[in-house]
């Protein structure tokens, strides 16, 4: 199945050049780099991230636009230059890094390590920077593992979905549910953060499902742990199972059910919540690189279909991987359009991603009639009293939590 397609945009162009006032605020912010590999060995029922099985990306033709395994490190190094000249030194240096796909593990390590050494070259990383990058459990070895810490990798987000064979077989993972705690010990003994992904939701999961996967999560000790529902995208695999009724649509109830469970089960095993989805063992376990986000940072995005955010100008690449390798090879920037965002939307944005973390959203951001709406969110159960009252902040609680969309609409209501 092809993966979502981009949104439309104004052209980008092809220098990469971006307004000076997007880059005006560039010294005073971090940035951060995210790298895009668009490898899978197989494509996920439910899957609709940018991502191509080696299969339908089908024979190199040889040209030099061409793109796979061996030559991906090549094209995302010559981005790398691309985003230098464009940022200039006032984006000096690069405070997290976070390589994602796909399966970046694909790669070989030493096709990772040679990525990062090419922000560290050009950029600079700050001293303690986090270095992230996801990995499939059985895409991994001590071995390769070992490289990548010694390459400058301080934390490996692994993809294990469920502990279930059934639900894992759903959702067409292909790793064996027995090699995740192989993996977690392989990562935490060259002495890196580990991170656990876990899917709920899944058609066909019950409940008691739902607690073995976070009991099994649990019981292997990772530093952090993030929890999404699944979400059946218009033209996965999976969408066409539920249209035909081969498989049941998941319920809202059934979803609320299992982020409560996920919430209770982890804050009794000593994790806390810092995003609606996402909870660690302490604040240093959180992921900084993906707070960025939350708070409209800076970041670039290397890679084919990667989006970036500079100082309100978002933009995003060619997704086909030969396309994007066609416009490096040619002297261009990778990016397809671009948007300049308004202070409307930069406003919404901010609202909407600030009361997802725990630290909440202050008070004194929002316009009139966001702050006259808190009062009848508190009455509602769905924005903590205390924080509003004595912190000037919007907190989500639990139940707010599961109705996050609901509390940012009334938040922005003109």
């Amino acid at each position: 199945m092809p993966p979502s397609s981009l949104p439309d945009g104004e052209p980008v162009p092809a220098s990469g050049e971006l307004p000076g006032s997007a880059l005006a605020g560039l010294a005073t912010t971090d940035l951060g780099i995210y790298v895009h590999v668009p490898f899978c060995s197989v494509r996920c029922g439910y899957c609709d991230f940018n991502t191509y099985t080696l299969t339908e990306l089908g024979p190199r033709d040889g040209s030099a636009a061409a793109i796979g395994l061996d030559t991906y490190a090549d094209a995302a190094l010559a981005e790398l230059d691309l985003a230098r000249r464009v940022l200039g030194d006032a984006a000096l240096p690069v405070s997290t890094v976070f390589v994602g796909g796909g399966t970046p593990t694909m790669l070989r390590s030493a096709d990772l390590v040679r990525v990062l050494s090419g922000i560290r070259e050009r950029f600079g990383l700050t001293p303690g920077a986090e270095v992230t990058t996801e990995a499939n459990p059985d895409s991994v070895t001590p071995e390769s593992l070992a490289e990548l810490a010694v390459g400058g990798f301080t934390r490996v987000s692994l993809g294990m979905q469920s502990a279930v064979p059934h639900v894992l077989a759903t959702l067409e993972r292909t790793h064996d549910p027995d090699n995740v705690a192989r993996a977690v010990e392989a990562v935490r003994a060259v002495g890196m953060q580990v991170s656990l992904d876990l899917i709920y939701g899944t058609p066909g999961e019950s409940l008691a499902d739902w607690r073995r996967s976070l009991e099994a999560a649990v019981a292997m000790g990772p530093d952090h742990v993030s929890a999404y529902a699944l979400v059946v995208e218009d033209g996965t695999k999976l969408a066409g199972q539920v249209r035909r009724g081969q498989v049941p649509m998941p319920e809202d109830d059934d979803e609320a059910d299992k982020y409560e469970l996920a919430d209770e089960l982890l804050t009794r095993a000593g994790y806390q919540w810092y995003e609606v989805s996402n909870w660690a063992r302490s604040d240093g376990a959180r992921c900084r690189h993906n707070l960025a986000y939350w708070s409209g940072a800076n970041w670039w995005g290397v890679g084919p279909g990667a989006h970036s955010h500079v100082g309100g100008v978002r933009w995003w690449n060619a997704k086909h991987p030969a396309a994007y390798a066609a416009r490096l090879v040619a002297g261009g920037s990778p990016a397809l359009a671009r948007e300049i965002l308004s202070g409307d939307q930069r406003y919404d944005e901010t609202v909407l991603l600030g009361t997802r973390i725990v630290d909440g959203l202050p008070l004194d951001v929002l316009r009139g009639s966001g702050r006259a709406a808190v009062a009848g969110l508190i009455a509602d159960g769905l924005v903590d009293g205390p924080a509003a009252v004595g912190d000037g902040r919007v907190v989500l609680t639990r139940r707010g939590r599961l109705l996050a969309d609901t509390v940012v609409h009334r938040l922005i209501a003109w």
